[in-house]
């Protein structure tokens, strides 16, 4: 059956001109294109095919369908019904049993359709802990991704295994990239995902013919280029020496940073403070809580305690043992951090009392 076309669906769908470029220019915002790149995206969306899309659930606890459910720029309902040719899903679909069945195969059998995972896929026992239909996991993905065009692992068990690849690891969980090859995969990880990264993902698929430049990880680099440390709306008492030393304290009230409690933003890789979530209305550490770095690979292993606080190197101040941390973790030396995190840490503990500080 040919596809539709997006820019018609659009069309009878009575889609307004400027709702229709206002979601382009988001798109461009989200991943970080410049504004002379929105042409080219309305371009390639008023002339792409909807593509068949086969969105499969395996250990997981449905938060990034949940996330897809509250989409708003632009709504489920139209990333659904006009961008995409959603025919399996299982958590959202009408057919089940022998039909859904029926749906999934019709979906893969022609090829060029997008795979979208959600959740890790276990290989334990050859992959039993998780059956469908009387068929494992890691053999339906790997029999929906055979012709598959592209795949997005989404959420932090699908990219890394997640929470079910935890120690001790009963299952054998793994990410999509670990049991899969052969078609691109890109990783959109958070615990769950935001779902404006997801449908940027999307745009950029439709607008280049391709998925997105990614990282060593397979992330988007527009949406997990930067540490969330450097963007952080906090940053400032970070580098001020003004930190929160327990919960509900003065410093906490007046938004100071939240390293002392636990934050592992200088570790993470996120564009949560730019990004947001709830339509872009806040974020974890806008409300009060330290970032708990759900988009790295582990973190349930190598994060928590959540509210531990990162290492401290002997001889310096917290700024430079946290740029430290985080330049370790991206490859790149620590040598040299510099006057200025020096200075920081100085100013920080000349300014600040104990109490403040949260320090021992």
């Amino acid at each position: 059956m040919p596809k539709e076309i997006i820019g018609q669906i659009l069309w009878n769908r009575q889609v307004s001109r400027r709702d229709f470029l206002k979601f382009c220019s988001l798109a461009a915002g989200t991943m970080a294109l410049p504004v002379s790149f929105i042409p080219r995206i309305v371009e390639a969306l008023e002339k792409a095919k909807k593509p068949t899309v086969v969105w499969l659930e395996y250990q997981d606890c449905a938060g990034c369908s949940e996330s897809l459910l509250r989409a708003a720029h632009p709504t489920i309902g139209e990333i659904v019904l006009d961008i995409l040719s959603v025919d399996y899903h299982e958590t959202i679909m009408a057919p089940a049993g022998k039909q859904s069945e029926k749906s999934f195969e019709d979906a893969i059998a022609e090829g060029g359709h997008i795979v979208i995972v959600e959740g890790s896929i276990p290989t334990a026992n050859g992959g039993v802990p998780c059956t469908v239909s009387g068929k494992t996991a890691l053999h339906l993905i790997q029999q929906a991704t055979k012709k598959a065009a592209a795949v997005i692992a989404v959420g932090n068990c699908a990219a890394f295994g997640g929470i079910p690849a935890a120690a001790p690891n009963p299952t054998a969980a793994r990410g999509v990239r670990d049991v899969i090859s052969g078609v691109p995969v890109v990783n959109i990880p958070g615990c769950p995902m935001n779902v404006d990264n997801f449908t940027a993902t999307i745009v950029h698929y439709l607008t280049f013919g391709g998925l997105p430049a990614t990282d060593s990880l397979a992330r988007p680099l527009f949406g997990f280029g930067k540490r969330i440390h450097d963007h952080c709306e906090r940053r400032a008492h970070f580098d001020a020496g003004q930190y929160v030393g327990k919960w509900g304290d003065e410093g906490h009230r007046l938004g100071w940073c939240l390293y002392n409690m636990g934050c592992k933003g200088p570790e993470t890789y996120h564009n949560c403070p730019d990004q947001r979530w709830n339509e872009g209305l806040s974020w974890p550490i806008g409300a009060g809580h330290g970032c708990v770095g759900c988009s790295e690979p582990n973190f349930w292993d190598t994060m928590t305690p959540f509210y531990r606080r990162l290492p401290e190197v002997p001889g310096f101040g917290v700024e430079s043992t946290a740029d430290k941390v985080g330049l370790a973790l991206t490859g790149i030396t620590a040598a040299g951090i510099g006057v200025h995190a020096i200075a920081s840490a100085l100013r920080g503990k000349a300014q600040a009392e104990p109490e403040e500080t949260g320090k021992v």
